[in-house]
């Protein structure tokens, strides 16, 4: 039996804002190969997920906000917004599904936020993700700027407009 108590999410929330990435993991199911993929993840605002999509036709994802609150952007092939939603653990939205094949994109509003994330598995670096080709990689100068832009997008603006 696993327990996921506050010192759990603390150490959680702690690694990942000492990491590069400003984000952690820590996954609950056996392997890579599990059927069944659940992981909580700590991720802090200036952590950057570029905008993907999950491309093989079974790969739902599942997110549950336990802790601060999380931007949700889902974007058409173009790169324009066409949903917005925040997710809070103290709000009125704490979790939604992402259907396979649509492009989408995290930010964290708040320092420490915890989510928990299901999917279904097995995992494969290789096919796990198709990256949004107008949004900058991950390591680019202008990621920083990115972040802000997406942060600020309404349903209807295109994010492929951003430039530094």
């Amino acid at each position: 039996m696993q327990h996921f108590d506050n010192d759990f999410f603390a150490n959680l929330v702690n690694t990942a804002q000492a990491s590069e990435r400003r984000r952690s993991n820590v996954n609950i199911h056996d392997d890579y190969q599990s059927p069944v993929q659940r992981l909580f993840i700590a991720m802090e605002p200036d952590s950057y997920v570029r905008p993907h999509k999950h491309i093989e036709s079974n790969k739902w994802e599942f997110f549950f906000v336990v802790k601060g609150s999380l931007l949700f952007l889902m974007y058409d092939d173009k790169g324009v917004v066409t949903e917005r939603i925040t997710l809070s653990a103290e709000g009125d939205q704490q979790g939604l599904e992402i259907p396979p094949n649509v492009w989408h994109s995290t930010i964290a509003l708040s320092a420490g936020t915890v989510f928990f994330e299901v999917k279904e598995g097995p995992y494969t670096v290789t096919t796990d993700k198709g990256f949004a080709n107008w949004a900058p990689a991950e390591g680019d100068s202008t990621v920083p700027a990115f972040i802000q832009h997406l942060s600020l997008l309404n349903m209807g603006d295109d994010a492929s407009l951003f430039s530094a």
